[in-house]
């Protein structure tokens, strides 16, 4: 199978060879989708930033190494991003806790913002309840927008495995949605 061009080779040369414009374009173009996919697979704010520049901070080590054509550069940064989580949601598991943490609403203004915040948080406490593997797929083809071919790489499982955890996903949420009407909040 033969690889793309990587969009990502020459900055990553670039921050290899200790370029700072290059290190500031690398954060400004890796670093949102970063802190989307922690955030989606962590649903916590302040961990998912600590997670990203985690990612961000490896890269930037990686970079004087990365070997190009082995793999994207993208690919490899959100498999790291992917690693980190999972680290984090083990260490979860081993420490139980009975409450919840308070969360400050961010949401649009109250007029229009509670319905939304609700379904949000609805579709984010859904998404959160799916085993981690579906959780991890759906979050990768839908939030973050890789194909199917390049989020079954990254998850190093066939395209076929991929779509089937999509579509346990896809259905377990829908069960768990099954309430909300599209376009009910306004939004």
């Amino acid at each position: 199978m033969a690889l793309t061009a990587d969009p990502d080779e020459d900055l990553v040369r670039r921050v290899g060879q200790g370029d700072p414009a290059a290190i500031q374009a690398l954060v400004a173009r890796k670093l949102p989708r970063m802190l989307a996919l922690a955030h989606r697979m962590l649903g916590d704010a302040a961990e998912a930033e600590d997670v990203a520049q985690e990612a961000m901070l490896r890269a930037w080590k990686q970079a004087p190494r990365w070997t190009p054509g082995q793999a994207r550069f993208d690919t490899w940064l959100h498999r790291v991003g992917l690693n980190l989580c999972y680290d984090r949601l083990r260490r979860r598991r081993e420490v139980a806790t009975d409450t919840l943490p308070e969360r400050v609403d961010e949401g649009p203004a109250p007029d229009r913002g509670l319905m939304a915040a609700a379904t949000g948080a609805r579709v984010e406490a859904a998404l959160a309840g799916l085993p981690d593997r579906q959780r991890e797929a759906i979050v990768l083809c839908h939030y973050q927008e890789l194909t199917n071919i390049e989020a079954a790489a990254l998850m190093t499982i066939s395209v076929d495995a991929l779509e089937s955890l999509l579509s346990r996903g896809r259905r377990a949420l829908r069960l768990a949605l099954a309430d909300i009407r599209p376009g009910a909040e306004g939004a």
